[in-house]
């Protein structure tokens, strides 16, 4: 759950920094929705992690930060880019939490539902972004920026 709730902080980091470089009334908007439900993803990691009896990542301000540079910079270059960038993370995310979810164990009920419900909400962020005129992003970006999502995740795991 360390690491679900380190990808919260990540997401209402890039959804921010993507809303404040936005161009458009309508993808601003777009970006605040996602990232509110974001919100309420991290709030229920955060109440799992207590009942589990553990702790957020360390480097939570680190992802926020890089998080949020990363998603203005998307945003900069348009709003297509920004929504592209929205629907790859979450298409990302998405498989991240189907392992997550096949990991975990079938008596932790509690878990389960937490992540089940982030990953429809996720997949949600996806289709919108899609429909609102996400461009595809280059494989190398994509490649970039899965290779960022483990270094991050291998790294909240522990730290």
């Amino acid at each position: 759950m360390r690491v679900n709730h380190a990808g919260e902080v990540a997401a209402q980091a890039l959804y921010h920094g993507q809303a404040l470089a936005a161009r458009s009334p309508a993808t601003r908007e777009l970006l605040l929705k996602a990232a509110a439900e974001e919100a309420d993803h991290l709030g229920w990691c955060e109440q799992r992690l207590r009942e589990l009896g553990s702790r957020p990542s360390r480097l939570n301000p680190l992802w926020y930060a890089g998080s949020f540079a990363i998603g203005a910079a998307a945003a900069a270059l348009g709003d297509g880019v920004s929504l592209g960038f929205v629907a790859e993370t979450e298409r990302q995310v998405e498989g991240h939490l189907d392992e997550h979810l096949q990991r975990l164990p079938a008596a932790d009920a509690g878990s389960r539902a937490i992540v089940d419900a982030m990953r429809s909400d996720e997949i949600a962020h996806a289709h919108t972004a899609r429909n609102a005129g996400a461009i595809e992003l280059p494989g190398i970006v994509r490649g970039l920026m899965r290779a960022t999502a483990k270094v991050m995740t291998r790294t909240a795991y522990w730290i």
